[in-house]
């Protein structure tokens, strides 16, 4: 029996989720300074060039999302609430993300000048600036998570070996990630700073009347079922299931939210082979739960397994049926796209693409054994 198994109603907040390669003995520190992480937008909109809604892709330094939201919608004289954007993205970064703002009988707003409310100094290291790259009017706003993907180019530096032989290994590894994938965490960035968000669930599922804001009543819980998805994950790995068919499993084509049910019997057959030759070529993925109401498409040895980690955090299992929230499935693995790695004298250079909602920090967990 794994030690996961052995976490009963108490969270083990310091669990160490499993990892699927064997750690290289190489340490690096990641976002020296912003421009060492790279992220930029991709999206799949044609734009009808009117309409109610102004879209902006910003490139932006120092500063997250929803402050720059919370900026543009002063700047434009309207509520926050008439600015989206498909997702957050780091502060400590270079980003190049969409927004969009509702300007009912409004002209299009002089972006150059809101661009110089921000600090132009980029010198200091720590200064804010955004740039408006492109600008285009639409008759729809920005959904959450309408993105088709996004690309990184990470620089690692203070590497704590730099000869030619783990360089070597580096490559290499990042080839093995590109060719097979990696577990589909979520990140740290999900549970808040010292895992906040998941205590705040823990106190939200306690007194489910304690008044909060919307939005943060969804980050705690998501931040939960967050948890126990990773939970999840790291079981199959330890099961050797992570990227493999378990019966009863629940696939996702890959690139796509659509699934599909395992309804192979247990005697080899030519479903089942064809179902191995899918996610032997990455055109499927096993997925796991993100817990909540109408959890049924998995059964057999798939839902037991989720059951069993489930039921050991209680709180967390009530709780989020408590607050209806309806389940969905997760890919198990994330394939990052286009990956290439090199090196750039003593330094690191990784790029790859990822689907929204994956995380570049659980890719890098499998190429570094230690990230600063």
């Amino acid at each position: 029996m794994s030690k996961l198994v052995q976490v009963k109603t108490k969270l083990d907040k310091d669990y160490s989720f499993l990892r699927v390669y064997q750690p290289l003995n190489v340490s690096a520190k990641l976002k020296s300074k912003a421009e060492d992480f790279v992220v930029n937008e991709s999206i799949s909109v044609e734009f009808s060039g009117e309409g109610e809604h102004c879209w902006l892709y910003i490139k932006k330094r120092g500063c997250n999302t929803d402050w720059v939201a919370q900026q543009i919608a002063k700047y434009c004289g309207v509520k926050q609430v008439a600015v989206s954007y498909a997702g957050l993205k780091d502060r400590h970064a270079v980003t190049s993300q969409w927004f969009s703002v509702q300007l009912p009988g409004m002209p299009t707003p002089d972006w150059a000048e809101l661009e110089t409310t921000f600090s132009p100094d980029i010198s200091a290291g720590s200064a804010e600036s955004i740039q408006v790259l492109e600008c285009f009017r639409h008759n729809r706003k920005l959904q959450r998570g309408a993105l088709k993907s996004n690309t990184f180019v990470i620089t690692l530096r203070d590497l704590s070996d730099t000869s030619d032989d783990i360089f070597e290994q580096l490559k290499q590894r990042c080839k093995s990630i590109g060719r097979n994938g990696v577990p589909n965490y979520f990140g740290s960035q999900r549970f808040g700073r010292n895992y906040n968000n998941l205590d705040q669930a823990e106190k939200l599922f306690s007194n489910p009347r304690f008044r909060m804001t919307r939005q943060k009543r969804g980050m705690y819980l998501s931040a939960a079922r967050s948890w126990l998805f990773n939970l999840i994950l790291s079981e199959r790995i330890n099961r050797g299931v992570w990227d493999k068919r378990l019966p009863g499993d629940v696939f996702m084509l890959d690139g796509k939210s659509a699934c599909f049910k395992d309804d192979v019997s247990e005697q080899l057959s030519e479903e089942e082979r064809c179902l191995t030759e899918r996610l032997d070529h990455n055109e499927i993925h096993p997925t796991a739960v993100l817990w909540g109401e109408g959890n049924d498409m998995v059964t057999s040895d798939a839902a037991e397994l989720e059951e069993q980690i489930i039921d050991q955090i209680p709180v967390y299992r009530d709780g989020l049926i408590s607050a209806r929230l309806k389940s969905q499935r997760r890919a198990c693995r994330v394939v990052p796209g286009q990956f290439e790695s090199n090196r750039q004298g003593d330094d690191f250079v990784v790029s790859f693409s990822l689907p929204p909602g994956s995380y570049a920090t659980m890719v890098l967990a499998e190429i570094f054994s230690e990230l600063s």
